[in-house]
């Protein structure tokens, strides 16, 4: 098992939700923190986050940028590499999940799910992988999925072609990238947080779980831990859902 302490670990989306639970994960094995967000909005949230893993005695800092631009992608991994010499471990969370009907989805819809859930883990894996490769780092990618890449679900259409793109990626990924003794692997989580706007379809879909109980972003964040601990685990694509994915 890999020791995590003094690691540096780039965590997108983490300025808040499922993101930032991820971030305080490494953040309590000692690992130091690259917070990002994409929008004005999230920056206080953001801010927050660097203060909570300094607090802990951890070091972080923020990047900021659209995850589907390639400029964007290669400078924040540049202020990265600036900051710390170096990536440990990528952890791609940061996704657009929107119900919609498939007849109702625009090109322009359609272009900004994929690009920023499948293009922009692409981008980031390529640069993180450079960076990994440049300083002889044996680094660890983890994406974050759902259960919509494993099973069609036509009420998020785009999401959930985006989402299956992204678990083959993660396969693909996995054994081009083996060879700089990096590994590649996928966390599936089930309903772990409800949204902000739809309280009661989470509350429905818990209630017809297996386990008759929602998770926590936290187990999320522990579930990201144990792959990037286990230097055996390449091209797992790991279900922590409460048995969602079987019902």
């Amino acid at each position: 098992m890999i020791d995590l302490e003094g690691k540096a670990v780039f965590v997108t989306g983490s300025a808040r939700r499922v993101g930032r639970a991820i971030a305080l994960a490494f953040a309590e094995q000692g690992a130091n923190l690259v917070i990002h967000h994409a929008s004005p909005s999230s920056a206080e949230q953001a801010r927050e986050a660097v203060d909570e893993m300094r607090d802990m005695g951890v070091d972080a800092f923020i990047v900021r940028g659209d995850q589907s631009r390639a400029a964007d992608v290669g400078r924040m991994l540049a202020e990265i590499g600036e900051r710390y010499g170096r990536l440990d471990i990528m952890v791609n969370s940061a996704a657009i999940l929107r119900r919609i009907n498939l007849l109702d989805v625009t090109p322009e819809e359609w272009r900004r799910v994929i690009d920023v859930n499948l293009t922009g883990p692409f981008l980031l894996i390529q640069e993180a992988a450079r960076l990994m490769i440049e300083k002889a780092t044996s680094g660890v990618i983890i994406n974050i999925g759902d259960n919509s890449g494993l099973n069609p679900w036509p009420s998020h259409p785009h999401a959930s072609v985006s989402k299956a793109g992204l678990v083959m990626l993660t396969k693909v990924a996995a054994l081009a990238l083996a060879r700089h003794h990096i590994r590649v692997n996928c966390v599936v989580p089930g309903p772990v947080l409800a949204p902000p706007d739809n309280e009661g379809a989470f509350e429905r879909v818990v209630a017809h779980l297996p386990l008759g109980a929602a998770g926590s972003p936290a187990h999320v964040g522990h579930a990201c831990v144990f792959l990037a601990q286990n230097d055996f685990a390449t091209g797992t694509i790991l279900r922590v859902d409460g048995g969602e994915g079987l019902a």
